[in-house]
């Protein structure tokens, strides 16, 4: 028995409107289109890190212009008071209201009429390769809005943010550098460990990292350095088995050079309570739209980049 076409209505609808293609020619045009579109939807993200490194929310309408939050700090100190005393000193919640700015993405795929009827004539499906280089499109453009923001639209990236906290790295390597490159395997596991307990200090124990990030050639120097007199131990599995705080490492290219050229190291905490990449509209692709002998997919999403809502749970360490 004949298994049963299965299409996007939306599609087909939009495809017969046309009349460039007869009745079986534009079933099989929607249903291989949904075929390409779940396929798009299935690619991963090996090139672009933001999208699995940070707290993805969607909670935003994908109609906002503005993602707005509120922040609060806790004023006011208790003292001691005499008998009868009617000068209680006040506390109180002291509330901001901070608002971004959301922007939208679009790029498109297409296939002409003449490659969807060599398609079906040949009774093969139709490239995906088109749609899957407009997610990895979109992808990028998320990507790199997530990292370094965007200087034209006014957008500010986490490695951009002047907020967060920044932890100067001590030029105790060779030649006064301040490259790990230049440095021994105890000066660089004190560089980690003094760049992780700078956010716990500086919070009086408030915040609490978890994850660190570091550029490829970093990550794989200390993953296959000794330390010595450590029993065996390289110099990222050491600190993963003796840091109080650090439960996750990951190289991303990414960090290479972020800082004026300089490799930068990024600790955070992991969590959607202290920040979050903003996509209100996730990639979405809409109906086929004809233009002259092509059909053409108009592919949208939003971003508002990656808001910290606790600027001191995330450090910026530069010169790595």
């Amino acid at each position: 028995m004949p298994q049963p076409m299965h299409y996007d209505e939306l599609d087909l609808a939009a495809i017969q409107s046309t009349g460039r293609l007869d009745a079986n020619e534009s079933i099989f045009f929607a249903r291989e289109l949904e075929y390409v579109k779940s396929k798009a939807y299935d690619v991963k993200y090996p090139a672009n890190n933001a999208l699995a490194l940070f707290p993805v929310s969607t909670e935003a309408d994908a109609g906002a212009d503005y993602i707005s939050y509120e922040s609060y700090d806790m004023i006011g100190m208790a003292k001691i008071i005499a008998n009868y005393a009617d000068d209680l000193p006040r506390a109180d919640v002291k509330g901001n209201l901070n608002s971004v700015k959301v922007f939208s993405i679009g790029v498109s795929y297409g296939y002409s009429t003449k490659d969807i009827r060599r398609s079906r004539m040949a009774g093969k499906n139709l490239p995906t390769r088109k749609a899957e280089a407009a997610r990895r499109a979109n992808d990028n453009t998320v990507n790199r809005i997530a990292f370094h923001g965007d200087a034209e639209h006014g957008i500010v990236g986490i490695l951009d943010n002047p907020n967060i906290s920044k932890y100067t790295i001590p030029a105790t390597g060779t030649a006064s550098g301040t490259e790990w490159s230049s440095k021994t395997a105890q000066q660089i596991l004190d560089d980690m460990n003094n760049a992780v307990s700078s956010i716990v200090d500086s919070t009086n124990g408030v915040e609490i990292p978890d994850t660190i990030l570091l550029p490829i050639d970093q990550y794989n120097y200390i993953a296959a350095t000794l330390l010595p007199d450590s029993g065996g131990f390289t110099i990222l599995s050491f600190f993963l088995k003796n840091n109080p705080y650090i439960k996750t490492i990951k190289p991303v290219h990414e960090l290479k050079g972020a800082d004026d050229g300089d490799d930068v190291m990024l600790i955070y905490r992991n969590s959607a309570d202290a920040l979050t990449l903003e996509l209100p509209l996730p990639f979405n692709q809409l109906a086929p739209q004809n233009k002259n002998l092509e059909f053409v997919v108009p592919c949208e999403s939003s971003t508002a980049g990656i808001i910290v809502y606790y600027p001191l749970s995330v450090c910026l360490a530069s010169g790595i």
